[in-house]
């Protein structure tokens, strides 16, 4: 079981039927941002989108003095494959990290393995004790992910949310044609076909009835992963959400005065927050307003008709309508 890395040269083409339709479905995966934003760290990132967040986190992963091999050294880079064991798909569309971790505990011994060369080693080093080796690996995750991930997770939780929320409007609007259509560059549906354009993949693959887990990931632009081989129980494909360019960019402010003079600072301010679908908690975090007085702002802008309210699993999202789009300048 592998992730391959998305690049160049080479088709994959994955055949589905009308129950491979009927189950895709979307998660969030904590724990394959951290891997993804292994990656990242490593030098995964050409293009500089998150240089940002490296430059937050890069000093406080040195000032805490974790020692990330065991993780480090299952996450190649340039990355052909990932070891499958390492980032089990979500079996709930919002899994918390304990959850994840608690299925990587319990990996099974025989799963255990590698095709890679450069990881090899790491993984040998946990067949050699699994239940030591896996607990290990979970413990170095989730300091990791306390330092590098958790005080970020609100904004990255929100954006991919965001996203599952717009390819579900779009999947209600046209199908399975629609829902793919602006995936990916690299994507394309034509006839119950998926095409994905694929450095280390290709030929042709059937979900054989199992579906297709999509998963937006932060850390993964503008790239796609793929875990699509027969013994995989559900096969995944983890691509970049809309909006990756504004992830890191600073807070906006409210667009006119004219428009806070009416609504309020507050209102105009989370209005203008609201470019992407956020909850009440990720507002509260970006804005320094407390959760309780965004909730009361959200139900009068509601009211208004300038919000609208969607749940996604346990979270609701805010998003602007088209009237508060048009006051905005948007």
């Amino acid at each position: 079981m592998k992730s391959g890395e998305q690049a160049d040269s080479g088709v994959l083409e994955i055949g589905f039927s009308a129950e491979d339709v009927a189950r895709t479905r979307f998660a969030v995966s904590p724990l394959w941002e951290v891997v993804a934003s292994v990656r990242v760290l490593k030098g995964a990132d050409p293009s500089g989108l998150h240089h940002r967040w490296t430059e937050w986190v890069e000093p406080l992963l040195a000032a805490a003095k974790l020692d990330l091999t065991p993780l480090l050294g299952l996450v190649p880079v340039p990355t052909v494959a990932i070891p499958g064991f390492l980032v089990p798909p979500p079996t709930t569309p919002q899994p918390s990290l304990e959850v994840e971790l608690t299925t990587l505990r319990a990996t099974p011994p025989w799963q255990l393995r590698t095709t890679v060369r450069e990881v090899k080693p790491y993984v040998d080093a946990i067949r050699e004790d699994p239940e030591r080796g896996l607990a290990r690996l979970a413990d170095v995750i989730a300091a990791y992910w306390e330092v590098a991930l958790a005080p970020y997770w609100p904004r990255i939780r929100a954006l991919c949310e965001g996203d599952i929320l717009h390819r579900a409007m779009r999947f209600a609007e046209g199908g399975a044609r629609r829902l793919f259509a602006d995936l990916n560059s690299r994507i394309a549906w034509e006839s119950g076909v998926l095409r994905l354009d694929h450095r280390y993949l290709s030929g042709t693959r059937d979900l054989a009835g199992r579906g297709l887990l999509l998963v937006p990931s932060a850390f993964v632009w503008p790239r796609v992963f793929a875990t699509l081989e027969d013994e995989d129980p559900l096969p995944t494909l983890r691509y970049p959400p809309r909006g990756i360019g504004t992830l890191w960019a600073p807070s906006p402010q409210p667009h006119s005065e004219a428009l806070a003079g009416v609504l309020g600072r507050s209102r105009a301010l989370l209005l203008a927050e609201l470019a992407a679908p956020a909850s009440t908690t990720d507002l509260a975090h970006r804005t320094g307003l407390t959760p309780g007085g965004v909730s009361q702002h959200l139900t009068a802008l509601r009211a208004a008709g300038l919000v609208s309210a969607h749940r996604t699993g346990r979270v609701v999202l805010y998003a602007r309508t088209p009237v508060a789009e048009a006051l905005t300048g948007h």
